[in-house]
């Protein structure tokens, strides 16, 4: 995915030009196969451009959603970019930190493509540090957050690294928000997962573990891929 300062969706277009955040695979496939059902208040943390607000809302007709960053220029970026969707009543972009939330029971579904990167080096830019290390925001935090967040059968949706999931089943367990849903995400067909989404929630239901595979061999989109992302990208 290219890093054009305008990327057109089929419903929408985001500008990603300040946002140190800009659409990429995560985010996208995040978006697309978070649960959105039944949602009414949706919560986006580390919201860049937007992107994965908008799919929400596009996928959810009647959410309120919340895009909440720390940095100043992709919140002003997301604003632009919800208020020029069909959907701007139902978005609003919020400079604020995640770990400063006080509301308790507030969000039926929680969304967040997180900061990584936690063993690597740092960034020299410190935009790009602040968006993508977990300097900033840890898998406990935000999986701590949510808990005290949600409502009682809400949902926290993420992407990681797959070198992070013993990290995520250790904070989910220590904060009493149980692994529902688990789906690796391997780039290419033959080759290894390289990233995990994650459904967890209190709300009792059996646990799911499965696979998507983005790409063939030669290079042609799966059509498991076609089928979860069509809504949004223009080549589908």
């Amino acid at each position: 995915m290219g890093r054009e300062k305008v990327f057109r969706f089929k419903r929408f277009a985001v500008v990603n030009d300040r946002s140190a955040m800009k659409v990429g695979t995560d985010g996208v496939l995040l978006g697309a196969w978070c649960p959105v059902d039944g949602a009414r208040r949706v919560l986006d943390v580390g919201t860049g451009c937007g992107v994965i607000a908008l799919m929400v809302a596009q996928r959810n007709p009647v959410a309120i959603i919340d895009g909440i960053d720390i940095d100043l220029g992709a919140v002003e970026e997301a604003a632009h970019n919800f208020a020029a969707s069909p959907w701007g009543d139902r978005l609003k972009a919020h400079d604020m930190d995640f770990n400063d939330m006080v509301d308790k029971h507030a969000y039926d579904l929680i969304v967040s493509n997180p900061p990584y990167f936690i063993d690597s080096l740092l960034p020299t830019d410190n935009k790009r540090t602040l968006a993508r290390h977990t300097r900033t925001l840890t898998y406990r935090q935000l999986i701590e957050g949510a808990a005290r967040l949600l409502t009682d059968d809400g949902t926290l949706a993420l992407i990681s690294p797959t070198d992070a999931e013993e990290q995520i089943i250790e904070a989910a367990t220590f904060a009493s928000l149980p692994v529902r849903h688990v789906t690796r995400v391997i780039p290419v067909e033959g080759g290894e997962a390289k990233r995990t989404m994650w459904e967890l929630s209190r709300r009792a239901r059996p646990y799911l573990e499965d696979t998507i595979t983005i790409a063939h061999a030669n290079g042609d989109f799966t059509q498991e891929y076609i089928t979860l992302t069509r809504d949004f990208y223009l080549k589908f």
